[in-house]
């Protein structure tokens, strides 16, 4: 019995104009699971960090120019987008994997164990896919292939865009997905939506998670300059002590989200991760660096954030006789879903992963740059577990982590998923 992979409350209105002559995406997805896999040990053994990812770039390529599609490549720095022209008029879906591995040398035993190493920072590290994006980039390939073979039963097209730098470019350099935007990605191809998915330790294996609006957190850098004049310890009346002026503005600074803005709309955080100043313990310096990071989930209240941070710690460092000088390092806003596509996506999910399998998460305080795309059209982001049976996922290995392990017979799981995401909205606008 062929599977139906769109959910009875969209229709059930198949890809083709005649039903008896449409294919079967699941025996397509059925015959790239070991290819799948297969990349993605290639990937995991041969990882490349942000905006160096030259020879991942060119594996992919040869896979899209396999395919038909038309690619261009250098997006980005390195990133690699494909055109996949559907057989007949309709929308364009926009289906996104990041490539780039982390700073982090590899822990976890397997036979296709990262032994890269390179200079990071002016430091020799090792090099490893700790977040998952080998398996974002294979399953990625994987629903290329599928999209490819039915392209004549398409209504629309499948832009297929592989990201550099998720994780962050190098200091001095732009890149990631901000950085497509702004060399035109979405003005050249002009998607509609755009979908993602990210593997992760917090769930079983072939669980799906998702959550309508916000999902994942802004992520913003802050650092503040305390300025006083150097003084001995035993006269701290003949300078100005900037440490006990920095001690108050980390104090002052908390009541920013429990006082200050309308924490019922959306949670927020303003974290201290970073102190520095003075040489010795009877020397009060003449500065001293603060440096934090703010996390939250309303557009609004981020900018509120960023006024009263800067009025804050001006007003607590001048009430001392010292001075804060408040640079605000803007970094990736809300990952933010759009509810009718969430509306719309998870019966897909459901009828992918079985109904048990798909849950609605927790807001996620950490930060994702595929939240630019979805600034610019509708976005859907889910997170699919690859945590094995057997290990609990409150205490696998994160994400990040040299441990990070994953089960790959989840990725099958993930290439429908963003598969039959992309049939169905086609199909569904088709009918609209």
């Amino acid at each position: 019995m062929k599977r139906l992979f769109l959910p009875l409350a969209l229709g059930t209105a198949l890809l083709s104009s005649n039903p008896a002559t449409a294919t079967d995406p699941q025996q397509l997805l059925k015959q790239t699971e070991s290819k799948v896999i297969e990349w993605r040990r290639h990937l995991h053994q041969y990882p490349e960090l942000g905006n160096r990812e030259f020879k991942t770039a060119k594996y992919i390529e040869k896979h899209l120019r396999s395919l038909g599609m038309e690619v261009e490549t250098g997006v980005a720095h390195t990133g690699v987008v494909a055109l996949l022209k559907g057989g007949n008029p309709g929308p364009t879906v926009a289906l996104r994997a990041d490539m780039d591995a982390l700073p982090v040398a590899e822990q976890v035993d397997i036979p296709f164990a990262s032994k890269v190493k390179t200079e990071y920072n002016g430091e020799q590290v090792g090099v490893m896919h700790a977040c998952g994006h080998d398996t974002h980039v294979a399953m990625l390939m994987g629903a290329a292939e599928v999209l490819a073979a039915m392209r004549d039963e398409l209504s629309g097209n499948v832009l297929f865009v592989f990201q550099p730098a998720e994780e962050g470019a190098p200091d001095g350099e732009e890149g990631g997905a901000e950085l497509m935007l702004k060399e035109g990605l979405f003005e050249k191809y002009k998607p509609q939506v755009a979908f993602g998915q990210h593997v992760t330790s917090t769930l079983p294996s072939g669980v799906i998670g998702y959550r309508s609006g916000p999902l994942m957190a802004s992520s913003d850098e802050f650092r503040i300059t305390v300025k006083g004049r150097q003084t001995h310890g035993s006269r701290p009346w003949g300078g100005v002590d900037p440490i006990t002026a920095a001690a108050q503005i980390v104090m002052g600074t908390q009541t920013i989200v429990s006082r200050q803005i309308d924490i019922s709309k959306e949670p927020a955080v303003v974290s201290f991760g970073k102190i520095a100043g003075g040489v010795r313990n009877n020397i009060i310096p003449d500065s001293v660096f603060l440096n934090g990071t703010i996390r939250n989930f309303d557009m609004d209240n981020r900018q509120q954030i960023f006024k009263k941070l800067k009025t804050t710690a001006e007003r607590i460092a001048e009430s001392s006789g010292a001075e804060a000088e408040v640079e605000i390092l803007e970094g990736y806003p809300v990952t933010v879903n759009n509810p009718a596509l969430t509306e719309q996506a998870v019966p897909v999910l459901k009828a992918v992963a079985g109904d048990k399998n798909v849950m609605e998460i927790p807001k996620i305080t950490g930060a994702e740059d595929f939240s630019f795309f979805a600034l610019e059209v509708p976005g859907f982001y889910y997170f699919l577990g690859v945590t094995p049976a057997g290990t609990d996922p409150a205490t696998a290995a994160s994400n990040h982590s040299p441990r990070f392990y994953v089960d790959e017979t989840a990725l099958k799981t993930g290439t429908e998923a963003i598969t039959r995401l992309t049939l169905n909205y086609l199909s569904a606008a088709r009918g609209q």
